[in-house]
């Protein structure tokens, strides 16, 4: 039997029958997935950081520390945000396991510990999941989470919530692109992305792929999830900004044939920040999995060139280390 999108809309670009898709084209042909492994493996790519992995580890990561009650920010490494709002906490797209995958053998393996666990924290109020891939949406963090919190609320893009229901979530909300759902004093929209979903060989694109902005009387925050670059994404400051807080992508964008349509660049991750105002931005999807023909070190490096290009304050767009916090007393 043909599965049909139950959530389908006709007047909406990002739908079809069938589930979802980008309004940009596709640049990727049949045939490029098996071009790229081919290419990846006879150049026994990626290759291991400047300094070896233990190096990187040294230099990039340390435990999250939790004390205090004030508005804060923490970088949980790969795409992981976890906000600390009015004394309501935030997770945003946690994947705390040893790998990104299925299975717990195979699969791109973690290369930094995660910087806490969460029997950790003390509280958590949300979670923000942005698509259903493996290193977005983690089965074993999202178990964790609910028998340590079973109250918690989860906030997922359309198509999502029935796997949430069969985890045990009592309270999930999905959303389309532009839909907002309100929390007391908390607003989060989901916003547009260009990526993909897929988390079976049966259900590609039945589920959407999204971003979110978090707004509080405080912050104003934008979390892109993963995304290639668009100029539709400019839309999004447009409606919902001027932004105090953004995370952007500066990962696995290598090589750029294969990726852009699913993976933006630094470069493109610096056009993003300046036309988000220059925010505060932290740099997500790089430094834990190897997705992509670049190292591990690679993004920071790029991100630094790139804002030195641009003749932006690199203070305000730079690699923070995994496990790094900042409060958010800067507004």
């Amino acid at each position: 039997m043909v599965w049909k999108n139950p959530w389908y809309d006709a007047t909406k670009a990002h739908h079809t029958p069938q589930g979802f898709r980008n309004p940009e084209a596709d640049t990727r042909q049949q045939g490029d997935l098996q071009r790229w492994r081919k290419e990846r493996k006879a150049s026994g790519l990626p290759f291991p950081p400047a300094g070896g992995y233990d190096a990187f580890r040294q230099q990039w990561y340390q435990p999250a520390h939790l004390q205090g009650d004030d508005d804060a920010v923490w970088f949980l490494g790969h795409a992981c945000i976890m906000l600390r709002l009015q004394q309501q906490v935030v997770l945003i797209d946690p994947a705390l396991s040893p790998r990104a995958s299925p299975l717990r053998f195979y699969g791109p393996k973690r290369h930094t510990p995660a910087p806490l666990a969460i029997a950790q924290l003390p509280r958590l109020d949300y979670v923000l999941i942005s698509h259903n891939h493996y290193d977005h949406l983690d089965a074993p963090t999202i178990r964790q989470i609910l028998k340590r919190f079973p109250d918690v609320r989860f906030v997922v893009p359309l198509g999502l919530k029935p796997w949430f229901t069969r985890q045990g979530a009592r309270h999930v909300v999905q959303l389309d692109w532009w839909q907002q759902a309100t929390f007391g004093d908390i607003q989060v929209h989901a916003v547009p992305a260009r990526h993909w979903s897929m988390r079976t060989l049966k259900d590609r694109n039945r589920s959407l792929w999204c971003g979110w902005t978090v707004h509080s009387q405080t912050l104003r925050f934008w979390f892109s999830g993963d995304s290639g670059y668009s100029d539709n994404l400019l839309e999004i400051p447009r409606r919902l900004g001027p932004f105090d807080l953004a995370a952007l992508p500066i990962g696995a964008w290598a090589p750029e044939w294969f990726m852009q349509s699913q993976h933006m660049n630094p470069t493109q991750a610096v056009a993003l920040h300046r036309a988000a105002g220059c925010p505060l931005t932290i740099p997500i999807h790089w430094g834990v999995f190897e997705l992509a023909d670049e190292s591990l070190d690679a993004p920071p490096a790029v991100l630094s060139q790139a804002m030195q290009a641009a003749q932006l304050d690199e203070r305000l767009f730079r690699a923070w280390r995994i496990g790094e916090s900042r409060a958010l007393n800067f507004i």
